[in-house]
């Protein structure tokens, strides 16, 4: 199992659990659902003034939602802060594949009415068929993906 986890496994469980309970409380305490896509176009409603930005969920949604959005960023540098230098995750891929990457993703979260983690945490935890079959397709295209890009010697 370590080949699988060369960097340990408890910080990814670590990970998940404070991510599941933060989800969890904010559903429970407020009975607003977490979706990370939701809070891009909600951030988008401030700069944008395209219809589908300006509907009454976004724009009611936007100022916690960005809160929200700070909150993850400043998460993230509280962890490398602690972790120091060795946090740096080089992906070793050039910035015009990432960035057609994250174009892909976006578009896809927003065709699909929500991000891979939105549907999987967030839709699974309150039984949304949408959300299943939603998971089931990125899945099976991810894994479909992987094969397709290893069969041409990409990795």
């Amino acid at each position: 199992m370590m080949h699988l986890f060369p960097n340990g496994w408890i910080h990814y469980l670590l990970g998940g659990l404070l991510i599941g309970a933060g989800v969890s409380l904010n559903f429970v305490f407020t009975g607003r659902v977490t979706g990370m896509s939701s809070v891009f176009s909600a951030g988008w409603s401030f700069v944008s003034q395209r219809a589908f930005f300006q509907q009454a969920r976004f724009l009611a949604t936007r100022y916690w939602r960005l809160l929200l959005a700070l909150g993850v960023v400043l998460g993230a540098l509280l962890w490398r802060s602690w972790l120091g230098p060795s946090a740096d995750i080089a992906t070793g891929l050039p910035w015009w594949r990432l960035l057609a990457g994250g174009l892909l993703i976006g578009f896809g979260a927003r065709l699909s009415d929500g991000c891979t983690s939105g549907h999987g945490i967030c839709g699974l935890a309150s039984l949304s068929l949408s959300s299943l079959l939603a998971v089931i397709i990125f899945l099976a295209t991810a894994i479909v993906s992987v094969h397709l890009l290893m069969s041409l010697g990409m990795r």
